[in-house]
This record gives C-alpha cells, structure tokens and sequence, in this order.
C-alpha cells in the first residue's frame, strides 16, 4: 500500500494554474478597492540638532518656508507630512539645508527628504552639526513668522491639559456603567 504523488502531471499543472488565475483575481480586486494612504500636510517640522564639539542636542520646531539657523546651518522645510493616527505612521519631510561659510557664503550642503522613522538615512551629517527630522506638527508654542502662507496652524491646547482626557465638566461625580441586560 503506497501513497501515490502527482508530479507535475496533467492535474497537477490544471490545479496550480486554477490556483494561480485565482489568487490574481482577489489580489487585483484587494488592489483595486484599497485607497492610497491619506497625506496630512503639517504646518509646523521639528527638527534636532546635534552640536558635536559641545554634544548639546536641541529639538525646534520650524514653520514651512521658514529659515531657522542651527549654528552655522540654516534649515529651511518646503513640505512635512503625515498619515492618520488609524495608519502606520510615516512621517516625511522634504528640507533644504545651507551652510554659512567662513567666507560668509551661503552653499547649499542638503536638499532632499527626510524620514523620521529613518533619521539615519537622510540626516545632514556636517563636521560640526548634525540635524535631522523628528515629527511634524500641526501646532507649536512658537509662534508662525509674520507673512506666514504655508498649511493652517491649529490652535495649541493650554499648559496641562490633556487633550485625550475629553471634556471636563467640572463633575466630581463618578457614573457607573449601565448594567447589561441580561444574555441567555
């Protein structure tokens, strides 16, 4: 009594291709009916420095088509970007970054985009200072420079508030949970 195997035979090919036609046709069907992920334009890019001959590391925030001086770098975000708090997170940023040299010349050392989840592999990486994208934000304690065109700038919550808590009513009074009815 032996088990017999199909090897490549006539079935065996008809089956796989049957499998094959009809594994194309649901993933083309997932494809089609999936949207792109949504893109938030954030107005504000925040950003830390690294000043390697002190190894201070700062955290700033900057508005988009605003120029901000890290030491001798000047940074300057076109564009920062992100996704839903229900998708993956995916936090980019397309920057421009200028040197000021000792010659008092300005020469673009940077310009390109920066991922915060991958502050490696686009950061600006100088002698002196390093900088590279942290979050984007759709607030900032900072205010926006004067003429600023760039995304709206929402309202930041006051000092000690939590957001996430919901509305405070001013009760004391815990409520307890309507019992549920009873499941048979």
């Amino acid at each position: 009594m032996g088990v017999q195997v199909n090897r490549g035979g006539k079935i065996g090919a008809l089956a796989g291709l049957t499998m094959l036609a009809g594994s194309s046709v649901a993933g083309s069907a997932v494809a089609q009916s999936e949207a792109p992920p949504q893109k938030i334009e954030n107005p504000v890019a925040v950003f830390s420095g690294l000043d390697k001959i002190t190894g201070r590391i700062i955290n700033f925030d900057v508005y988009m088509g605003e120029t901000v001086q890290f030491g001798a770098l000047q940074v300057t975000p076109r564009v920062c970007h992100t996704r839903p708090k229900t998708e993956n997170p995916l936090t980019t940023g397309f920057v421009q970054v200028d040197e000021i040299t000792l010659n008092n010349e300005v020469r673009r050392i940077f310009s390109g985009w920066m991922y915060a989840a991958s502050p490696g592999l686009h950061a600006v990486e100088h002698g002196v200072y390093d900088i590279w994208l942290t979050d984007c934000r759709t607030t900032s304690k900072v205010p926006p420079p004067e003429g600023y065109s760039g995304p709206p700038v929402a309202e930041a919550a006051p000092e000690g508030v939590d957001t996430l808590a919901g509305p405070d009513n001013g009760s004391t009074t815990i409520v307890a949970p309507r019992p549920k009815p009873f499941q048979g």
